[in-house]
């Protein structure tokens, strides 16, 4: 049986050119003992996948080069040599950016017995929801009442941080850009911000505008002007969750920090970065509070979905220029 797949042909110096994203086939080999060869069905793509393609390992090792890429995936076991896992199983893995995944059986997690689409596992009962509620719950200790400030809120994290905030019952705001975005985020009970052609001091005046009572805790997955104009409105003792700086994620230099960081001494406040795989041991917890409510339609989530394996690389850079709103999937 044969394999396509992406490998990265060079590491890209800003925002990657598609012709670095080459698509290959090769023969897979017979199953080993313990393997497992899936169909995908399903693929992610993530912004944290760019400093895979630096070449420097950061808190993940980098792609290499010439090698199949990979990611998170969702799709059904078609053969299998381990007893773990049987022919038509659904599995969540990370052997992505390819349409056949020949991995060994024990990276390969069976889907729970949820009534979702399969593919909110690569979404808001997946890595971007368990990151969402992880960065609210364990590092910004999110209360009841908090006034809750959100960058990026329209993506596959923030808009599930947004409304897991609203169902502690705190006041939202949410950081997007485009009318229908804002929109979105409006018509879930979020005051929307538009961070379009504002310097920091406008982004924070506007800030100021939809949460006069300050800001409690910020979900940052921006970085930038959106840090430096959410630093001028946190309150005394504000938490700041550092999920993301995708504002960064391209640049060929490195880019300034924010001018006011003294704001975090000021009002004794905490910004703590984190990364979800460090605390997947609580995801049997973020699954019992949150899979109901996705269940019974409590939780609005939008998906952008790109068709066929081809579509990757441009999914992938779609992420860069807000071209999603939701989770950005590629459907095999």
């Amino acid at each position: 049986m044969q394999s396509q797949f992406y490998t990265l042909t060079d590491y890209p110096n800003g925002l990657p050119d598609r012709e670095l994203f080459k698509l290959e086939t090769q023969t897979l080999p017979d199953l080993a003992e313990g393997e497992v060869r899936i169909r995908n069905r399903w693929l992610s793509v993530d912004p944290y996948m760019r400093g895979r393609m630096s070449g420097v390992r950061t808190y993940v090792e980098p792609f290499e080069l010439g090698k199949p890429m990979e990611g998170g995936a969702i799709g059904e076991v078609i053969e299998t040599n381990d007893s773990s896992l049987k022919v038509g199983d659904k599995v969540s893995h990370m052997g992505g950016w390819r349409d056949i995944a020949q991995v060994p059986a024990q990276s390969a997690t069976p889907l729970p017995d949820i009534d979702v689409p399969e593919q909110a596992y690569l979404g808001v009962l997946g890595m971007p929801g368990m990151t969402a509620w992880t960065g609210l719950n364990v590092v910004a200790d999110c209360k009841p009442g908090d006034n809750v400030l959100v960058s990026a809120a329209s993506g596959a994290v923030g808009s599930m941080a947004i409304q897991l905030a609203k169902a502690k019952g705190c006041h939202v705001v949410g950081i997007a850009g485009a009318a229908h975005k804002l929109a979105w985020l409006e018509s879930l009970g979020v005051e929307p911000v538009s961070y379009r052609d504002r310097t920091a001091q406008e982004l924070s005046d506007a800030i100021k505008l939809a949460s006069p009572n300050g800001i409690d805790v910020y979900y940052e997955n921006v970085g930038g002007t959106c840090l430096e104009a959410a630093l001028s409105q946190i309150n005394e003792g504000a938490r700041i969750a550092v999920c993301g700086m995708i504002e960064s994620y391209n640049a060929k230099t490195p880019t300034p920090g924010p001018s006011n960081l003294s704001q975090l001494v000021v009002r004794k406040a905490k910004m703590q970065g984190f990364i979800v795989a460090d605390h997947w041991s609580n995801y049997p917890d973020f699954l019992n509070e949150v899979a109901s409510q996705i269940a019974e339609g409590k939780i609005d989530y939008k998906e952008t979905v790109k068709e066929g394996l081809e579509s990757t690389p441009d999914a992938f850079l779609t992420l860069f220029d807000g071209g999603n709103t939701g989770k950005m999937l590629v459907k095999l």
